[in-house]
Order: C-alpha cells, then sequence, then structure tokens
C-alpha cells in the first residue's frame, strides 16, 4: 500500500501518519508533498494506491494540481471547508472528511472507498466534477450569509442555510422551511433576507417566495406565463410571478 498525503500542515500529516500507521501498520509506506509542484513531480513519477489530500496547499489549491495530472486512484479530501463545498463533494460521490476529524472519521473514508475502488464504483475527478468543486469553493469564501439565528422558547436555535429549501413573507417577518420539512421563523423581511443570500443558489421568484435552486423537484408550465415548482421538505407547490419568469429561466442554466 503506498499513499501520497498532500498536506501543508504539518500537524496535520503528523495526525494523518498517525492514523494511517494505527490502521495499516507496516503494509503502507507515504510520500508527503506540500505544495502542488511536489505534488506534481510524485504523480508523475510514481503510482499510488490511495492519496489524501488537503484543498490548501502551498501554492494554491489542491484542485489545480488534479486538473493538471491525471489521477487513478481514490483521493480523500481532508480540510476544515464546510457548507457549500461539503455538500459539493457529497452530491459528487467524492470522499470528504471536515476538520478536525477522529480516527473513527478516517478509518470509515478508508474502509468506504477501498471498497468502492474495488467494485469499480469510485467517481474519478474530471474537468466537470473539478469545475463545480472550484466553484462552490469560490462560493464558500464569499461573504454571503452562512446560518441565521432562530429564537425559540427554550432559547436560541441556529438555522444553516444550506438546510433552507423555500423562505416565505409572513406580515412583519418570514417563515423557512428546511429539507424535513420544519418550519422556521426569521424575524427579518424577506428583502432584507434576499440580500443576505448566494443568488446563484437563491431566486425570488414572486413578491413573497424565495426558494434554493437545490431543493427543486419539478417545474411544470401553468397558465398566464408562469411555473409551478414542487419543492423538496414542502407539500403545496409555489409560483413564479409573470414577471419573473423569463429571469428564473435564465438563472436555471447558469
Amino acid at each position: 500500500m503506498k499513499i501520497l498525503i498532500l498536506e501543508d500542515e504539518i500537524p496535520a500529516y503528523q495526525k494523518l501518519v498517525n492514523y494511517l500507521n494505527d490502521y495499516f501498520g507496516e503494509e503502507a509506506t507515504h510520500d508527503l508533498a506540500r505544495s502542488n509542484k511536489d505534488g506534481k513531480e510524485l504523480l508523475e513519477n510514481n503510482t499510488y494506491d490511495v492519496i489524501l489530500s488537503d484543498i490548501q496547499l502551498l501554492d494554491g489549491i489542491s484542485f489545480d494540481l488534479f486538473d493538471e495530472v491525471d489521477i487513478n486512484c481514490p483521493i480523500i479530501f481532508c480540510s476544515a471547508h464546510d457548507e457549500y463545498l461539503f455538500k459539493a463533494f457529497h452530491t459528487n460521490g467524492i470522499a470528504y472528511i471536515l476538520k478536525p476529524y477522529s480516527k473513527s472519521d478516517f478509518n470509515r473514508a478508508i474502509e468506504k472507498y477501498q471498497v468502492l475502488f474495488k467494485q469499480g464504483n469510485y467517481n474519478h475527478l474530471n474537468s466537470s466534477t473539478l469545475s463545480n468543486l472550484k466553484t462552490a469553493l469560490q462560493e464558500e469564501n464569499t461573504s454571503y450569509k452562512n446560518r441565521f439565528v432562530i429564537k425559540k422558547s427554550k432559547g436560541i436555535q441556529l438555522l444553516n442555510v444550506i438546510d433552507i429549501t423555500l423562505i416565505q413573507a409572513s406580515g412583519d417577518f418570514c417563515i423557512a422551511t428546511d429539507y424535513n420539512g420544519k418550519r422556521h421563523t426569521i424575524s427579518q423581511s424577506l428583502s432584507s433576507i434576499f440580500q443576505q443570500l448566494n443568488p446563484a443558489k437563491f431566486f425570488k421568484i414572486n413578491r413573497s417566495e424565495i426558494i434554493c435552486i437545490d431543493a427543486i423537484s419539478t417545474i411544470e408550465s401553468h397558465f398566464k406565463n408562469r411555473l409551478l415548482i414542487s419543492i423538496e421538505g414542502v407539500k403545496e407547490k409555489v409560483m413564479t410571478s409573470s414577471s419573473t419568469t423569463a429571469d428564473f429561466r435564465k438563472w436555471l442554466e447558469n
């Protein structure tokens, strides 16, 4: 078992080595690269069974390295990035361990992708997947709202933006619905909330409703140039206004 570790932080590297030694014992050897430049040289001259990779290296992001070099083994990304990037990895079937990770997290990732790779079910990185991951990283680094503070009778609850499917105006406040169909009250106006959200993910389909593109199940044509939209976690369909339909169609294609 030969492993490549792409990690610029020495403490994180030492943690990975400890986990590798505990899991594989003497069966595994490894190389370390702290930059894309060194990683490229190693990949061009060696064959590896698995790669453990951080996203941010000394000279840039590892996605750029994987764009340059063809990879024929599983990659397990180990990073502190979350929100949009975590979801992008999950959607594309790529292994991802969120720092700070535990030994059990590490072991599960190794076991899962060993099995998938042997069965031929592992999703290799391609240019399309890398493009999606880079876009998600860019979105995460942009200063859009990550979570809302929800005041409950028993205290305060945090609602992550990535969990929101629909936001509806209700008087002086708004109701946000999550993927489980649970409704949360946000003490802000719809226009104020919309200004804080990533426009690539959220669209104001009419005067009183904002939807998340990832939560759209189906879209149907309706009368007067309107569209009926089914949203995950929401029983009733929502509808675009005739004035927003054209822009909504364009937004879907971006």
